[in-house]
């Protein structure tokens, strides 16, 4: 006897709906409190350790990062104290959240500071002068050197305005006049806030942030809350620095029956606290009782239909999956996967797929930064990674450097300057790049190259040759610039490997070769490329180069004289 397939779905579907329902019925008030709980507890804890999250990348990635990135700028000797005030204005434009900046110098008592003009003025309505309340002091400075606490922040709230700001601060390596440098920062805490504010959870429970003393903060009133017992079991592990988040239900004065957990950002001295009432956690449990057995119903009239859809959408986002990975396989990083709230794991696959992109697209970035002798030496590492020394290399170096460089910096804008650079470099950098030679470093207005192999001396003499009528067109595109280059150029055996710390190298060469050919750019002339004599002994019958002999030159670090040759291109008769 034929028994349909829908006929099967059927009678399985109905035993399956049926069945279970009985068993729910029998433990339905239980269950379902303990489910609720369940799921409240998990969403106080997520909630707590999301803001927490959240608190310490905003930190970092907002405001810690950046300052280090401006206090690693100012701290370049490369650059005067014209520049670093502009550093530390162009930081504050960039970071709307940062209210003021600061240079203190050890013993001073006038530092240099830069201050939000929006916040400034908010000030002065509240009758408060911003320079004496957006200045921090030498005092505070000096308490934080003693206890270590650079880079953290302390907080504190201006009573007359509501806002909450943190200080902190940033020591320099360089020093002014032998005196410690010091960069502090403070910054508006409102952005914090307006997280707690407006989580989807505050709709629903409640949301507090406390300091080591029970108050709560961020808020616009300052409140103390150790009456509660999950403050109170809080306030120790906040002051011990444990950052252990936990669970715990209680009841507070009023009667009020809560569920609560915490959760301890790293870069704050404060406790997140999800708040969540038995009342409105178990509300629905009523609601799930009389709507069992319709859902139960409508489940089963469409389970058919739902069967199909589920399959549509179960195929859809793996298909859409499927496109991106073919457009990054063109080299498409900007391309992401879209629109998928499935919310399972293949939501979670297209999330992780997307980060994948995303750091490979940053990836490809970071190697601008780097030589490709560095990359070759990271492929080459093995599971310890790189290891600090090094390896002779025959190879050539060319060292070019802008002349009337210092002049162009002081008359014109930083931003000129760097504009400036970048179009020079960019026109090297292609040069280098067509005749195989690999970018070692810039150094200031400065180049390195290294070329290796065959040919490497021709090569890196012609490139030298080429960077020079380059710069010769550039200086009639930019005659008002005046700038110049001269070169040098020098072959033999270094050094080549990593140098530095453990925790951070750089890979170059060293050698006489390198330094060589750096004291033969400080005498090229400009539009002159100097090459040494080995150079020209390797080139001097190939290509369309002609070699002039000079007289021996004088170098720095050298007893003799050396000979040295001015490079060009060969004209024809």
């Amino acid at each position: 006897m034929k028994f349909p397939l829908r006929l099967k779905f059927f009678v399985f579907a109905s035993l399956l709906a049926v069945a279970p329902m009985v068993l729910v019925a029998h433990n339905l008030t239980r269950l379902t409190r303990d489910e609720l709980k369940s799921a409240a507890n998990e969403e106080l804890t997520t909630v707590a350790a999301q803001l927490r999250t959240e608190f310490d990348s905003t930190f970092r990635g907002q405001w810690l990062t950046p300052l280090m990135v401006i206090r690693n700028g100012i701290d370049s000797d490369a650059l005067g104290v014209p520049q670093k005030i502009s550093l530390l204005t162009l930081g504050l434009e960039e970071l709307p959240q940062m209210v003021a900046l600061q240079l203190s110098v050890q013993g001073s008592d006038l530092p240099i500071l830069v201050t939000n003009e929006r916040f400034s003025n908010r000030l002065v309505q509240n009758g408060l002068d911003p320079i004496e309340t957006l200045t921090t002091s030498a005092d505070l400075i000096s308490a934080i050197e003693g206890t270590g606490q650079f880079g953290r922040p302390l907080i504190a709230q201006l009573s007359e305005t509501g806002d909450w700001l943190a200080t902190l601060a940033l020591p320099l390596t360089s020093t002014i006049a032998g005196r410690q440098v010091t960069m502090a920062a403070k910054i508006d805490l409102s952005v914090l806030g307006e997280m707690v504010k407006r989580h989807p959870f505050a709709q629903r429970g409640e949301i507090t942030v406390i300091d080591h003393a029970g108050r709560q903060v961020l808020g616009d009133q300052v409140e103390l809350l150790t009456d509660r017992s999950i403050v109170s079991s809080a306030l120790p592990l906040i002051v011990a620095g444990a950052r252990a988040d936990a669970l715990e239900p209680y009841t507070r004065p009023d009667g009020s029956a809560m569920l609560g957990a915490y959760a301890f950002p790293d870069w704050f001295p404060w406790a997140v606290i999800t708040e969540l009432s038995e009342a409105s956690a178990y509300a629905v449990s009523n609601a799930i009782t009389r709507q069992i057995l319709v859902i139960g119903l409508v489940g089963f009239a469409i389970a058919s239909l739902g069967a199909m859809i589920f399959a549509r959408q179960l195929t859809q986002p793996v298909l859409s999956i499927g496109q991106v990975a073919e457009r990054v396989r063109q080299g498409d990083f900007t391309a992401r996967v879209e629109n998928i709230r499935t919310g399972d794991e293949i939501a979670d696959l297209a999330r992780r797929f997307n980060q994948m992109i995303s750091q490979l697209g940053q990836r490809l970035e970071l190697m601008k930064f780097v030589s490709e002798g560095t990359i070759s030496a990271i492929r080459k590492a093995d599971q310890a990674g790189i290891s600090r020394g090094g390896e002779r290399s025959s190879v050539s170096v060319i060292f070019t450097d802008i002349r009337g460089y210092t002049e162009f910096s002081e008359r014109v804008a930083p931003e000129v300057v760097i504009e400036a650079l970048n179009c020079y470099f960019e026109v090297q950098t292609v040069i280098v790049t067509r005749h195989h030679g690999d970018i070692d470093k810039f150094i200031g207005d400065a180049l390195v190259a290294i070329f290796e192999g065959t040919d490497k001396e021709l090569r890196a003499v012609t490139c030298g040759v080429e960077i020079t009528e380059a710069m010769t067109s550039l200086l009639e595109e930019y005659p008002e610039y005046n700038l110049h280059v001269g070169i040098g150029v020098a072959s033999g055996e270094v050094v080549k490997g990593a140098i530095g710390a453990r925790n951070r190298m750089d890979f170059t060469v060293l050698g006489s070769t390198v330094n060589l050919s750096a004291r033969l750019c400080s005498k090229a002339a400009p539009e002159q490329v100097l090459v040494d004599q080995e150079t020209m002994k390797a080139s001097q019958l190939q290509g369309d180069l002609q070699f002039i002999e000079l007289a021996p030159i004088m170098l720095k670090g050298y007893a003799n004289p050396v000979q040295a040759y001015s490079a060009l291109r060969h004209i024809q008769p």
